[in-house]
């Protein structure tokens, strides 16, 4: 099994969810995070810098080119993910690809035993 290297945009309760189970994917090498995205000063950020993942912006993030196969934006934002297109767009990234909040929640579903918080509104890709 390939390993994905993976980053997520939005470390708030849902992102820092979601990471806690991508860090136990992590420990079975069948996830590698290699970066996080978060401005705030939040529990997921404390949790993300004490796994020793960057912190980094979403532009150095989609900079990592093909160091990146999937974002997993967990903003809630519809203009962070449109920034997160129109940045890989810039590249000419075709590689990376962007899975929103809906994805996390299909893949969380299938490995978990518990649902994501309902944060955010629905908004699809």
């Amino acid at each position: 099994m390939s390993v994905q290297n993976v980053a997520i945009v939005g470390l708030g309760r849902v992102g820092e969810r979601f990471l806690e189970r991508m860090l136990a994917f992590q420990e079975q090498d069948r996830v590698r995070i290699v970066a996080c995205a978060e401005r705030g000063d939040t529990p997921g950020r404390k949790r993300a810098e004490g796994a020793g993942i960057p912190i980094e912006t979403s532009e150095a993030i989609t900079a990592r080119g093909e160091g990146v196969d999937i974002i997993f934006d967990l903003t809630g934002s519809e203009s962070t993910r449109k920034e997160l297109r129109d940045a890989l767009g810039m590249r000419g990234n075709r590689h990376t690809v962007i899975a929103p909040e809906s994805v996390a929640r299909l893949i969380w579903s299938l490995v978990g035993d518990e649902e994501l918080p309902e944060i955010h509104a629905a908004s699809g890709y």
